[in-house]
């Protein structure tokens, strides 16, 4: 079966009847859940088990990145921002690439209890001190430092059976402004970003990185639109130059920097057109749907790429393991958190 281009959100803790049909429909080929989706263990599982009676075939996402951004905190481990890493690197850089591939199978292996397929994560951005939307969630401040850790942070997430999504292509770690307000523009020219930001993307990429996410940002000196609707980024550049065969996901369509594109079935068909595989509506169903309308009329052939991002089965819960990645966990939060 394949999988529809459309991945969207719920209100709250249970499926109303509306999102029920909602979610039947085939073009509707993902979920991503939001805190607001949860309470407490058995309150999720209880959920999953209601979509998953309707859609077995969905892909379920969650942003579970660690530090600000973690959808689920109570009856999950806290886990540190990824600059607590990059702290630890600069002290020793060994034991910051163990503790990565730790915490990588830890919120992996932790989210699969819930059947969740995947998280939007590792985070590839550098952190240039400019941006206060990415800050603390990139791993550090240099190529070497951010590659090495995402990669263990990775190959973590993919022992606990889950794929791993970069983001955000090229690299929205120099801008200040925030895609989710406003549209930011990044100044720089192509042999800066090729040398530096990109160059996360490129390095995990031939370590198996399985999605990629584009910035809601434009590079103005290279494209007028923004990374994620721009067929040079994401068709030139990622699957052209950086030889990327892997999923790409349009960052939520409902940022403000996405709104360059139009309205939302426009913003769609745009993503789309460039090169994205799904595309994500969150936080405002009247947009879902009319994307949902879009994708209905416009008979959008599906990408067979996406199945790639369906968790594995059969996955071992280790308790010794888990013991030793709480630990290492409680020890970043304590120590080394930014």
């Amino acid at each position: 079966m394949t999988i529809g281009a459309l991945m969207l959100d719920l209100e709250g803790l249970a499926l109303t009847a509306e999102e029920e049909l909602l979610l039947a429909q085939p073009d509707v080929g993902g979920l991503i859940l939001f805190a607001r989706n949860y309470t407490s263990p058995e309150q999720l599982r209880a959920l999953m088990k209601q979509v998953r009676s309707v859609r077995p075939d969905l892909l379920v996402a969650i942003d579970q990145e660690g530090g600000r951004v973690q959808r689920i905190r109570t009856g999950a481990t806290v886990l540190p921002p990824m600059a607590s890493l990059g702290k630890l690197w600069q002290l020793n850089a060994q034991q910051a690439l163990d503790d990565a591939r730790e915490l990588g199978w830890l919120m992996a292996a932790e989210l699969r209890q819930f059947d969740i397929d995947f998280s939007f994560a590792p985070v590839l951005d550098i952190d240039w001190t400019r941006s206060g939307v990415i800050g603390d969630r990139a791993f550090a401040d240099s190529v070497d430092a951010v590659a090495q850790l995402a990669a263990c942070f990775m190959a973590g997430m993919h022992e606990a059976g889950m794929a791993a999504t970069g983001k955000h292509f090229p690299g929205h770690g120099w801008v200040q402004a925030d895609s989710h307000l406003e549209i930011p523009v990044d100044e720089r020219p192509l042999e800066q970003l090729e040398t530096l930001d990109m160059q996360p993307f490129a390095r995990l990429i031939q370590e198996g990185l399985d999605a990629i996410m584009p910035a809601h940002v434009i590079y103005s000196q290279l494209d007028t639109d923004p990374a994620g609707f721009s067929t040079y980024w994401l068709r030139d550049q990622l699957r052209g130059r950086l030889d990327f065969d892997g999923v790409i996901f349009s960052d939520d369509l409902t940022m403000e920097g996405a709104s360059v594109a139009g309205g939302y079935p426009a913003r769609a068909e745009k993503a789309l057109q460039a090169g994205c595989d799904m595309v994500l509506v969150c936080n405002h169903r009247a947009g879902a749907r009319e994307v949902l309308n879009y994708l209905q009329g416009a008979k959008t052939a599906a990408s067979p790429r996406l199945e790639r991002m369906r968790a594995k089965p059969g996955i071992a819960y280790d308790q010794t393991r888990l013991q030793r990645a709480r630990t290492i966990a409680e020890r970043l939060r304590g120590g080394m958190s930014a």
